[in-house]
């Protein structure tokens, strides 16, 4: 009985931490790259499938809308007063398939795809832009560092990956002019498909457990892309302006992202309860090559409560990650205007108040 509830409470660590990849949270465009593998399931030794393997398959669904803007750490209240703020609305599902081959190794491909819509005023009147096709394809491999055998309260998981340019990062669409016309041009950074560059991930992923029903658990993933930009131009409505030619901000950036989440879990019965803390962000720089061209940089602390019904070989589940802290961070073309000009430019941001997941594990 004991081990039957220390191996569902550790399937669960593996279920959440599978699921819960970077999300976008809003105009700072963090991209899903995936529920591809992140601790899938404890590395049983002892089970009957340790040996020969076996695959699971995940099903992962999120939504959100933001519409609260943000300088820096400051919201900005009048855009809400004024009705002149962006909404984005934002559907994407997560199709995970992950081959288990022993106790310790794992392969899984996660393909997205993406419903997007961002509604925004020319002069008076609102309009909405959308995008709706595949993401971003990630691959994904993954090795447990100790011998599951022995390391049975806890383990560490480290995976290296690469995301590959599939998704779109130029989708167009029509946009109103304060005239009332309509212009063909890429929508916004924030609801494009894709970044446009191939990228190198890495993922961390940690557990230990104090007894068969409570325990810890960790993530940490980094998103490299060495791209600098894109070339899918920012204009819409009228051309690029000499300044923003001057610091880079005509183009979209192809930037970086990152990860880091934390929590407890305890197990009740059939459920598993989880409250954690989680760090989505889009730094200014990039780790590897330059950081030209527009993007929001920004961050998201939010605190991430979560349950679990686990029966057979099907898990469901269901978290909402709810914003605490919600930072736009000043760009490089913000800081390469401010230097230009000499007046300071700090770009703003629209934020989520939460995040809705839901999603179905399967393992065969």
């Amino acid at each position: 009985m004991k081990k039957k509830i220390f191996t569902l409470i550790i399937i669960y660590f593996c279920i959440l931490l599978t699921q819960t990849k970077t999300f976008a949270q809003g105009c700072v465009a963090i991209r899903s790259t995936g529920g591809i593998c992140a601790m899938n399931e404890h590395p049983d030794s002892t089970a009957a499938d340790a040996d020969k393997g076996y695959w699971l398959y995940n099903n992962n669904d999120r939504y959100y809308k933001s519409f609260r803007h943000f300088i820096g750490k400051q919201e900005q209240f009048q855009r809400l007063v004024l009705h002149n703020n962006v909404i984005n609305k934002v559907f994407t599902q997560d199709e995970t398939l992950t081959r288990v081959f022993d106790s310790r190794w794992s392969l899984s491909l996660d393909i997205p795809f993406a419903d997007n819509s961002r509604s925004q005023l020319a002069g008076t009147e609102r309009f909405s832009t959308h995008s709706f096709g595949l993401g971003d394809i990630s691959a994904t491999g993954l090795y447990w560092l100790f011998n599951p055998a022995k390391a049975t309260k806890g383990n560490v998981q480290v995976g290296l990956g690469i995301k590959f340019a599939t998704g779109q990062s130029d989708y167009q669409d029509y946009f109103l002019t304060a005239t009332g016309t309509r212009v063909l041009a890429p929508v916004d950074q924030s609801i494009q498909l894709g970044d446009g560059g191939t990228g190198v991930t890495l993922n961390v992923n940690a557990y230990y457990n104090f007894t068969p029903k409570f325990g810890f658990y960790g993530n940490f993933f980094y998103l490299a892309n060495p791209r600098d930009v894109n070339g899918t131009s920012t204009a819409t409505t009228t051309p690029a302006s000499p300044t923003k030619i001057a610091i880079t901000s005509d183009v979209e950036s192809v930037p970086d992202q990152y990860l880091i989440r934390f929590g407890a879990s305890l197990a009740v019965h059939q459920f598993n309860f989880s409250l954690g803390m989680r760090d989505d962000g889009l730094p200014v720089r990039d780790l590897l090559g330059n950081s030209d061209g527009f993007r929001r940089p920004g961050y998201i602390i939010a605190a991430e409560p979560g349950v679990t019904y686990r029966f057979k070989n099907i898990a469901l589940y269901a978290y909402v990650p709810i914003a605490i802290i919600r930072d736009r961070t000043q760009s490089v073309p913000d800081i390469r205007q401010t230097e230009l000009t000499g007046i300071y430019t700090h770009g703003d941001a629209a934020f989520a108040d939460y995040v809705v997941n839901v999603g179905i594990t399967v393992k065969f």
